[in-house]
């Protein structure tokens, strides 16, 4: 949805060509910048897929057997909304598959954490990874960061220990990470549980808050009370559970996988520091505004800084949800930042893909997604699909642009008349018709013209002929 006339607004909507193809802000590739490269002695993605193969084979197994023998839509979980397997499932997976019940519960569970498996409501279906398991090295991968994200949800934590105590190791393991992906060795325990001590007691401190007045005197929480040697234990065993590392012998060391999860981790941190105009903290639709702003490139920029300062399913869920609300430009602007998501948005942008305001958006990606170049994907949609998206746009320019704007989003239609543009949007039936109407009659030039689209707008008002 750009314009190539360079003295417009940066509001970017217009296309000379059919507007099909409107909700692409922009057809540029992304900037050159050099791909940064792992540590030296790192495998291959394709070796260190192989090991995230290997570790999530028992995982897999049981998603498999999901998916063939329950199939998406069909009761097999608790109605917790978490996914949990009902007794009479997991006692169906073990004897099919010749397990335990326990094991067919741990395997499910790592299944849900790696994204082989998704919960919606009361029911799962099989991940968008499971699909692509066989045949791409990066969902394999994707999936592996995923569970390696979750460590903490992995392995039971202890019990009888503050909360607040497990937050706290939880919010300070990065940093042990760190020192373990760059010791690049065996490093002991007495040395981490130090490193540890030491985060944790920063985290206080940044948290400390002086009150004003006289106060009594200072009682330690049950937090600081809490001794850090079992949960730091507890910690590593979780995240030997995932694979990430080894630990015994009073050590603990990474293993390839952990170290480039933890390279990827780094870079992350870094690309979302490099944010141009400050909105990583931001909810989806304000930065979404924010971005409306921005040159192309520096769009995509914000966009990829956003979504790497947070988790991939909640930052798509907001996107779509920020889509499904009555600003147009928001919503074009949402598909865009979910083009930089790319594969993980898949399953969350076909299941919009039957809700009448989001339809064309979503088609449109999804046709990209497959490898259907952008300057084509709009061949996937019907004329009334095409239409209903031109009346989408127009409207997004006449709440955020200018009537020059409006006035050449007139020339983008796919129906070759003015008469011919009226009558089938009057039949797509947008619930921005009459203002989008009334908006170009207001900025066209052509009295004649403008006379056309008022009385079309009238009628639309009306629901005359």
């Amino acid at each position: 949805m750009t314009s190539r006339i360079p003295r417009d607004s940066r509001l970017r909507l217009v296309r000379p060509r059919p507007l099909a193809a409107a909700p692409r802000a922009v057809n540029q590739r992304r900037p050159s910048r050099p791909a940064p490269r792992p540590p030296e002695g790192t495998p291959a993605p394709a070796e260190l897929a192989g090991m995230a193969r290997s570790g999530l084979a028992a995982a897999a197994r049981v998603a498999r057997w999901a998916d063939a023998a329950l199939r998406p839509g069909r009761d097999g979980a608790h109605p917790d909304g978490k996914g949990t397997l009902s007794d009479e499932t997991a006692e169906r997976a073990a004897t099919d598959l010749d397990l335990t019940t326990a094991q067919i519960r741990a395997d499910w569970d790592t299944a849900r954490l790696a994204g082989l498996i998704e919960v919606h409501g009361d029911s799962a279906r099989p991940g968008w990874r499971l699909r692509a398991w066989n045949r791409d090295d990066s969902a394999v991968l994707r999936g592996w960061v995923a569970l390696f994200d979750a460590w903490s949800l992995a392995y039971p934590e202890p019990e009888d220990h503050e909360p607040a105590a497990v937050a706290e190791v939880v919010s300070a393991m990065p940093q042990v990470l760190s020192f373990l992906q760059l010791s690049a060795g065996p490093v002991p325990v007495a040395q981490l549980l130090d490193l540890l001590e030491q985060r944790v007691t920063e985290l206080r401190t940044e948290r400390c808050e002086i009150p004003y007045g006289p106060q009594p005197e200072p009682l330690h929480s049950r937090a600081e009370d809490t001794p850090l040697a079992p949960l730091l234990d507890w910690a590593l065993h979780a995240l030997a559970s995932v694979g990430a590392l080894t630990y015994g012998d009073g050590q603990a060391t990474l293993t390839p996988l952990g170290s480039w999860a933890v390279w990827v981790k780094l870079e992350q941190i870094c690309v979302a520091a490099q944010s141009p105009a400050g909105n990583i903290e931001q909810a989806a639709e304000d930065m979404l505004r924010g971005c409306a702003q921005l040159r192309p490139n520096a769009a995509r920029a914000e966009y990829r800084a956003w979504l790497a300062a947070r988790p991939v399913g909640s930052a798509v869920t907001e996107l779509i949800d920020a889509a499904r609300g009555e600003d147009a430009l928001l919503r074009g602007l949402a598909f865009e930042a979910l083009r930089v998501v790319g594969a993980p948005a898949e399953p969350d942008v076909r299941s919009v893909a039957e809700e009448p305001a989001l339809r064309p958006y979503a088609l449109l990606w999804l046709a990209e997604h497959d490898g259907v170049d952008p300057e084509d994907a709009h061949e996937v949609l019907t004329r009334e699909e095409a239409t209903w998206l031109w009346v989408d746009t127009a409207a997004a320019v006449a709440d955020h642009g200018e009537a020059p704007m409006l006035v050449r989003h007139l020339e983008s239609a796919l129906q070759p008349t003015v008469p011919a543009l009226l009558d089938e949007v009057r039949a797509v039936g947008h619930p921005r018709t009459v203002q989008v109407l009334v908006a170009l009659a207001a900025a066209h030039p052509d009295p004649a013209l403008a006379k056309a689209v008022r009385r079309a707008a009238f009628q639309v008002h009306t629901g005359g002929n």
